[in-house]
């Protein structure tokens, strides 16, 4: 009986915790908030947008809706993404360059990618202006990290 009681502690004992990532380590997706260009501190929903990557379908999530907002993901294998971005008569093309770093987290929770050297360039076919045309480091989405003016 004592045997079976210590060969039973020692299982035990030698069984560690199962890791759990509590950090959600999510790569970020670039958040874009579109305003009125006459009215710059004025939000305005963009009425039919449609978004897909250059080569891509169209993004399910934004398939003609209206937005005044929008996260897309960059793609973290290559230092270019290029989006369509169309108001339902023009279309826009807007290119994001980076340079993808991964970044460890935990054993538990991996990587996750964050862009260095970001730059946006919009060749404004309805796109007025943006801002900013550069960011130092995307490594959150909590707030929208370009403005974009139509």
């Amino acid at each position: 009986m004592i045997v079976v009681l210590v060969i039973g502690l020692l299982v035990n004992a030698s069984c560690t915790k199962d890791d759990f990532c509590l950090q959600n380590p999510v790569t970020p997706n670039l958040v874009l908030r579109f305003y009125d260009d006459t009215n710059k501190e004025t939000v305005k929903s963009v009425s039919k947008l449609y978004v897909w990557a250059e080569g891509k379908d169209t993004i399910a999530d934004f398939n003609g809706v209206s937005s005044d907002s929008i996260y897309i993901p960059l793609n973290s294998l290559t230092t270019e993404t290029v989006y369509k971005f169309s108001n339902g008569t023009d279309v826009d093309t807007f290119t994001i360059t980076y340079t993808p770093k991964e970044d460890y987290v935990s054993r538990s929770c991996g990587y996750k990618v964050i862009f260095n050297d970001v730059t946006f360039y919009s060749d404004k076919t309805w796109i007025k202006e943006f801002t900013p045309s550069t960011l130092t480091t995307l490594d959150n989405q909590n707030t929208a990290h370009v403005q974009i003016y139509h």
